[in-house]
């Protein structure tokens, strides 16, 4: 996995050469959350004026670090991805909160998302679309249960009741990043539970894509991706044509 290298105009750099996955035209980057006091200096230099006073309201070094790394990453990815200047490109937030990217104040014509958890940041760039990504450092939990009640579906949870910890552990993080990354995709945010979605059987199983349709999202046909580690569990979810997707 690669680390941001580059400069203020969003010029080359060795995450956008190197990404972690390819899905048809869809490119997955890993973000190297560790600290790094060089890289975060480096990184703080891609922000504009809103974003620096963004990342100068985090009350933690964490947070600041989470957030000055993956944000300088996603400049760099969309300005080679999109062909502009580092100074050109900005942020609106459309509805549940899902931001968009602008060229000189247009729409400029890409889908993203990110997410991070702990050392892992993960980007998902495509040209168009409903794209969504979820990625979750695997560590114990405490709250276990309360966590199967909010991600599995009553048939998962059955499912998962004759794994012992440590593989529940892993299949409650895989099922959850996969939901969260769909509900990401379709823009929904918090306003529906994870648990009131059932992932398709073959997945369930540990296939590592699948089409899926639900009647909790009427009209979309949607192509899922897991794309975990043994370090993090993460998915990718996006709308699909399933005559033009072949599953591989």
């Amino acid at each position: 996995m690669e680390r941001l290298v580059g400069g203020e105009d969003g010029s080359r750099n060795s995450l956008a050469d190197r990404p972690f996955k390819r899905i048809g035209d869809i490119t997955v980057f890993h973000v190297d959350l560790a600290p790094h006091e060089g890289r975060e200096a480096e990184s703080l230099g891609w922000l504009d004026g809103p974003e620096r006073s963004r990342w100068e309201g985090f009350g933690s070094l964490a947070a600041r670090r989470r957030f000055v790394l993956c944000r300088s990453a996603l400049r760099a990815v969309l300005c080679r991805h999109i062909g502009c200047a580092n100074e050109s490109l900005a942020f609106e937030v459309a509805r549940h909160g899902k931001p968009f990217a602008l060229v000189y104040g247009r729409s400029a014509p890409v889908s993203f998302n990110v997410s991070h958890s702990g050392s892992h940041g993960l980007l998902v760039v495509a040209p168009k679309g409903r794209l969504g990504a979820d990625v979750e450092e695997r560590v114990p939990r405490r709250s276990l249960e309360s966590l199967i009640e909010g991600v599995l579906s009553p048939s998962e949870r059955t499912e998962l009741e004759s794994l012992d910890e440590p593989q529940k552990l892993h299949a409650i993080y895989r099922f959850w990043t996969i939901k969260e990354a769909l509900l990401k995709a379709h823009g929904t945010g918090l306003s529906m539970r994870a648990s009131a979605l059932e992932l398709p059987e073959d997945m369930r199983r540990g296939a590592v894509s699948a089409l899926f349709r639900t009647p909790q999202i009427p009209g979309f046909t949607w192509r899922l991706e897991d794309v975990g580690t043994e370090d993090f569990a993460a998915a990718v979810a996006f709308e699909a044509d399933p005559v033009t997707w072949e599953l591989r």
